[in-house]
């Protein structure tokens, strides 16, 4: 696993199913963000599902900005620009780059180590 402690993992989701939710290709045109928590011996204590409403979806501001108040741990995505990616890392929030299809899958990827942190190569392109 990737950390003993508890987490606060944010994903880009496309739907409101809770970890049957579909990862967004981009982070910052998801009409979710779902929201794990993980206790320290990696069981799913709580999920969350929060409307986006960014600027790309008629409303205000950028991702990291209805992310970053969530006060996540880490994030898991399947792509995402440069300009989040960097706002992420100054704020100490890893960034794990993923091609898991759903929120179970990816959360069960980051618990056994199999996840890649994301580095500003990735930005632009999605994995598939």
């Amino acid at each position: 696993m990737v950390s003993q402690k508890k987490m606060r993992i944010v994903i880009p989701t496309e739907d409101d199913v809770g970890l049957n939710s579909r990862i967004s290709d981009h982070f910052g045109r998801a009409p979710y963000f779902t929201v794990v928590e993980i206790d320290e011996q990696g069981n799913v204590i709580r999920i969350e599902s929060i409307p986006s409403k960014t600027e790309h979806l008629g409303g205000v501001g950028k991702g990291p900005d209805k992310v970053l108040p969530l006060g996540p741990d880490a994030i898991i995505v399947r792509g995402m620009g440069f300009r989040a990616l960097e706002r992420f890392k100054s704020a100490g929030i890893k960034v794990y780059i993923t091609s898991a299809i759903i929120v179970r899958e990816a959360i069960e990827l980051l618990k056994s180590g199999k996840l890649e942190e994301m580095f500003e190569s990735y930005c632009g392109e999605n994995i598939s």
